[in-house]
């Protein structure tokens, strides 16, 4: 049974038997074989993958200097969104058990396959799994172009005030943009000396852009390059922002010294999206959010497998257990944001005398 999604920063108290709940439910999940290792699944889907980005790379030179080169860009927007996928469920350790294939696999992928760079992704999205929606520790949440509390809008200055006000209505149009800040934020993150074999990750990383913009102005007339270069990045980020904004975004968030149990923090932040085949393609199985939080190195495959048990666990032990339909969820997310700018819109309506 689905529970409705709690109102933002309002969370249980009861915490009773909190400390073996998870213990219990990876009991179960670990009996029912879904912790094990997909193999074949894996090869497939990279095999796959690979012969996408391969063919959508072919078909842009044998298209040549025609428009109908922009099909192709959309095509490799929706690969390159694809790699990025299989980049994250490597990044857990779903694909190989060792940290050395895992970031072999991972740099080359992300870094020289996509220019998504590996290092700084991974940090930022190991923080984001360790506190989700949590305002302080999260960086998902962290208030930048967009703010997600009422406190935060508050607190906001410059571009993200601005914005902040119709955010909800501009959400979908900076989701253009995210592909250009993906591919921003991992050279920016060069300069961070905690990141790992920065000399590596940035040889990869502006190899990949150094290659990819090489191509676009060997093939193609200025005039095409740069129309395949907006709807390649632009489509990219939109599918990029799409996939993970269901997960998270309208979701209750903690603040300061909040502090839940694993489970609850993990399950109670996070939101499941219902639908078949098509939607665990195109959203790479990240649609089972709830159980993907819990069981990070779970095999994308066996995700939907374990929502029945972890569905019947948390109804067990009073947890609210929220999962909709995918337009839906981006409802829910729209209007989350929208409550959030509402201390900026009164602040128009009624600005403070000086």
């Amino acid at each position: 049974m689905t529970t409705p999604a709690l109102a933002p920063q309002s969370f249980p108290s009861r915490r009773g038997g909190a400390g073996g709940d998870y213990a219990r439910l990876l009991r179960r999940i670990s009996d029912a074989g879904l912790m094990n290792r997909r193999p074949a699944y894996y090869a497939v889907r990279l095999s796959l993958v690979g012969i996408a980005f391969a063919a959508g790379w072919a078909a842009f030179v044998l298209v040549g200097d025609s428009w109908w080169t922009l099909l192709v860009a959309a095509f490799m927007a929706v690969t390159f969104a694809q790699i990025a996928l299989v980049m994250h469920d490597v990044a857990h350790r779903q694909v190989f058990r060792l940290r050395q294939p895992t970031e072999v696999v991972g740099r080359l992928v992300g870094n020289a396959g996509i220019g998504l760079a590996y290092g700084w992704w991974q940090d930022k999205h190991t923080r984001h799994h360790a506190n989700p929606n949590h305002e302080e520790l999260d960086p998902d949440v962290a208030p930048d172009i967009l703010v997600w509390s009422q406190q935060q809008a508050r607190a906001s200055r410059g571009l993200p005030r601005l914005i902040g006000r119709a955010q909800a209505f501009l959400f979908f149009p900076l989701l253009t943009l995210e592909g250009l800040n993906l591919h921003v934020a991992g050279v920016r993150a060069l300069r961070n000396r905690s990141v790992k074999y920065r000399g590596l990750e940035g040889a990869l990383l502006f190899g990949h852009f150094a290659a990819y913009l090489a191509a676009l102005f060997a093939v193609l007339p200025a005039d095409k390059a740069f129309a395949f270069l907006a709807v390649h990045q632009v489509l990219f980020g939109l599918y990029m922002g799409c996939i993970f904004a269901p997960n998270h975004k309208g979701m209750p968030t903690l603040t300061g010294d909040d502090r839940l149990d694993y489970l609850r923090r993990q399950v109670l932040t996070s939101r499941n999206v219902r639908g078949g085949v098509l939607t665990d393609l195109a959203l790479g199985g990240l649609n089972y959010q709830i159980e993907h939080h819990l069981f990070p190195s779970m095999p994308t495959p066996n995700l939907r497998h374990a929502t029945v048990i972890v569905r019947d666990y948390c109804a067990e032990i009073g947890v609210p257990y929220h999962e909709t339909g995918l337009i839906s969820s981006y409802r829910e997310a729209l209007r989350h944001m929208h409550h959030v700018g509402a201390p900026l819109r009164t602040t128009d309506r009624h600005p403070v005398a000086g």
